[in-house]
């Protein structure tokens, strides 16, 4: 880890990589609470603690994304233990927390949480890259046992496991997604023609009703089963997508989640934040794939730089033209504004941290994230801001 006295908090040495790999799980951290349950509370009863949680450390925050004996979703980066363990290749423990250096200030050391004990254990993926910690915390000063550490670096293991499978999972789905169209688009094709052969075999069936042709009648009434059973496959090729997609998102629902996950971020810098949607196609479906990575990032990045009492407003609107969807994501807020030079510098993947206005650390990735992934998905960003006027980031992203 990296330590100094301008910079008392860990950052590990390959920290905009390890952000990027994170980036690539795209991870929904209010939605994965049930894929690791079991994992956490076996920690907890491993270890012989009250409390144990999976977290998943981005640039600014520490998301739990599972947690037993501890009511908890996130806190800032810099107020969290689990930062010293991802920037470290083994366990790390503190047996006191409440005469440690590093984390006798922290809240949840003091009244009514008392903890004392802390057990990290890196997320690390096989690439080498720590995207988080399963740690156990507990009110009682100890030290762990050589095999419960090995019980405990075992699920760890199990828990990057499981968020590697989610992400195959996931991308099998993406790439299902991509011949699906090409279905649908043999089923468009076929399906005109056949229900024009249906409605000529009507038309002739009820003529030849009233000539009594019985034979031929025998056939066109095969011919129409034959036909009918094709309709009705295309029908099914066409509705499947609607089963395969679970996790698809609506605006309402894009506005839920960022609700949830970004509040309690404002809250705690007394910032006014508010998600809008369009009245338009609010209940047309779309894949969240990377929408949740990019809204998120440019929120916590607008929250870091406004200023108490401050407004971080988000809009979403989504138009469809002859079937084709746009999704428009705006972030505005009325904080320090940026140069030309620093808008530049994001649009090219170049712009470094810097402190926000409570003196939250960058941690070197971020905004030109978030151009990455917008240019990925064939999107755009426009950025407009003046210096101590605030900034808006207009996002335009076409949808499959």
């Amino acid at each position: 880890m990296a330590l100094s006295s301008e910079n008392p908090r860990p950052i590990p040495a390959n920290e905009v990589e390890r952000l990027k790999v994170l980036a690539d799980f795209d991870p929904d951290y209010t939605d994965l609470q049930s894929n690791f349950e079991n994992l956490t509370a076996l920690a907890a009863k491993i270890s012989g603690s009250h409390i144990s949680l999976v977290n998943l450390i981005d640039s600014f925050t520490q998301w739990s994304v599972s947690n037993y004996g501890l009511d908890v979703d996130q806190m800032p980066r810099e107020e969290s233990i689990c930062q010293y363990t991802i920037s470290g290749e083994d366990h790390f423990e503190i047996s006191d927390l409440s005469i440690d250096e590093r984390s006798k200030d922290f809240f949840y050391v003091g009244s009514p949480l008392n903890l004392r004990h802390y057990f990290g254990v890196p997320l690390k993926t096989p690439g080498g890259y720590n995207i988080g910690a399963l740690c156990v915390m507990d009110e009682t000063a100890k030290t762990l046992s050589p095999d419960k550490i090995d019980l405990l670096k075992l699920l760890a293991k199990e828990v990057v496991d499981k968020l590697i499978n989610l992400k195959i999972t996931q991308n099998l789905k993406n790439e299902l997604d991509e011949s699906k169209k090409s279905q649908r688009k043999a089923a468009h094709d076929i399906r005109g023609p056949l229900s024009g052969v249906t409605g000529i075999i009507d038309i002739i069936r009820k003529r030849d009703i009233q000539n009594q042709i019985s034979d031929i009648l025998d056939y066109m009434k095969m011919i129409e089963n034959s036909t009918k059973g094709v309709l009705t496959l295309t029908e099914e090729i066409l509705n499947q997508e609607k089963a395969l997609k679970s996790d698809d998102f609506t605006v309402i629902t894009f506005k839920d989640r960022l609700e949830k996950l970004y509040a309690p971020q404002a809250k705690a810098k007394n910032i006014f934040f508010k998600v809008i949607v369009g009245n338009a196609n609010n209940d047309v479906n779309f894949s969240k794939y990377k929408l949740l990575t990019i809204a998120g990032n440019l929120i916590s990045n607008a929250i870091k730089f406004s200023s108490d009492y401050g407004t971080v407003t988000v809009k979403l609107d989504l138009s469809v033209i002859d079937k084709e969807k746009t999704l428009k994501i705006d972030v505005s807020d009325n904080g320090n504004g940026l140069s030309q030079e620093s808008v530049d510098k994001i649009l090219n993947g170049h712009l470094e941290s810097s402190d926000g206005t409570m003196g939250e650390r960058g941690y070197g990735l971020g905004l030109p994230m978030v151009s990455e992934n917008v240019h990925s998905l064939n999107g755009k960003m426009e950025i407009t801001s003046q210096e101590g006027w605030g900034t808006n980031f207009e996002i335009t992203i076409p949808l499959s």
